[in-house]
């Protein structure tokens, strides 16, 4: 029996929400031979979507309603028959030999449990997540990417590699968190369980942040709502003292700052954010 190569040994999951508009480049840079599970979230697009799944020989899944990111990840985590799982956004683009980069790290370090490429965003500077809400800001990094391979505190789930028996392990990604601070959540329970986060230079990856999904003030409000709504649930959950208060009276005096009052667009994403906050604090303290 012949040895797998390293594309062979991982399935990438992308969660897609009316996301065509970027969706191709993504699957032209992954290698052929990897596994390609595509979730979709009720898009609007589902027959376009369906032939370009076909076209890359890509596993389309579909949901009839939007069940946030990363129920949907988990649902693409569990078609998975491979040793890795890689988590990558519908914007992002892989750089030749990024996948064997990341397989070849984590042959090397068998004690770390998952691990983030090197990305750029769109114009090409480091897009590196420094640190969490999650976190203390005495772990926050300083910001590029990091000059080698090292210990990460947390990960950022535009292109979240991990072994599939951790994140198996782990319970995969919590369901009720519906979109933003999953991915911290997971990185953190993770390192807790089943050993450190790495970052690997050598694998690139490129990101045009905010581009998975149609951009419309509409958009804008439902992705700033769940922020807010997220930022309260994940705080609590990681023990975080007075967090949703917190968070609360800094989205308070943002809406009230003369920069957002005279933009309508910071306004209502501000406001959106608000929302979300107060939701969650009632959402809590019901539980």
């Amino acid at each position: 029996m012949s040895i797998p190569t390293a594309p062979e040994r991982v399935t990438v999951v992308t969660v897609a929400h009316n996301s065509l508009a970027v969706l191709p480049a993504m699957l032209a840079s992954l290698p052929r031979s990897a596994g390609t599970v595509i979730v979709d979230n009720a898009s609007q697009d589902r027959a376009a979507l369906a032939a370009l799944a076909a076209e890359h020989g890509a596993q389309l899944i579909c949901n009839d309603d939007n069940l946030g990111f990363g129920a949907a990840c988990n649902i693409g985590a569990s078609e998975a028959r491979t040793e890795f799982l890689f988590f990558l956004n519908p914007d992002a683009r892989l750089a030749l030999g990024a996948l064997e980069a990341l397989v070849t790290a984590a042959d090397n370090h068998p004690e770390a449990s998952a691990f983030n490429p090197a990305i750029t965003d769109g114009r090409g500077r480091p897009y590196f997540k420094r640190g969490s809400v999650l976190l203390p800001r005495t772990e926050k990094l300083p910001s590029g990417w990091p000059e080698t391979d090292r210990e990460l505190p947390v990960l950022t789930g535009a292109a979240f590699f991990v072994r599939r028996a951790a994140f198996e392990a782990a319970g995969g990604f919590d369901p009720e968190i519906f979109l933003y601070h999953e991915d911290d959540d997971l990185a953190l329970r993770l390192k807790a369980g089943a050993g450190p986060l790495r970052f690997v230079r050598a694998a690139h990856v490129t990101h045009d942040a905010g581009n998975s999904t149609l951009r419309s003030p509409a958009s804008a409000a439902f992705k700033a709502f769940h922020m807010g709504r997220s930022r309260v649930y994940a705080t609590r959950k990681h023990g975080l003292p007075g967090a949703g208060c917190k968070a609360f009276t800094s989205a308070l005096l943002q809406l009230l700052s003369p920069l957002t009052l005279l933009s309508a667009r910071k306004r209502a994403k501000q406001a959106a954010f608000l929302r979300g906050i107060v939701s969650g604090l009632k959402h809590e303290s019901s539980r």
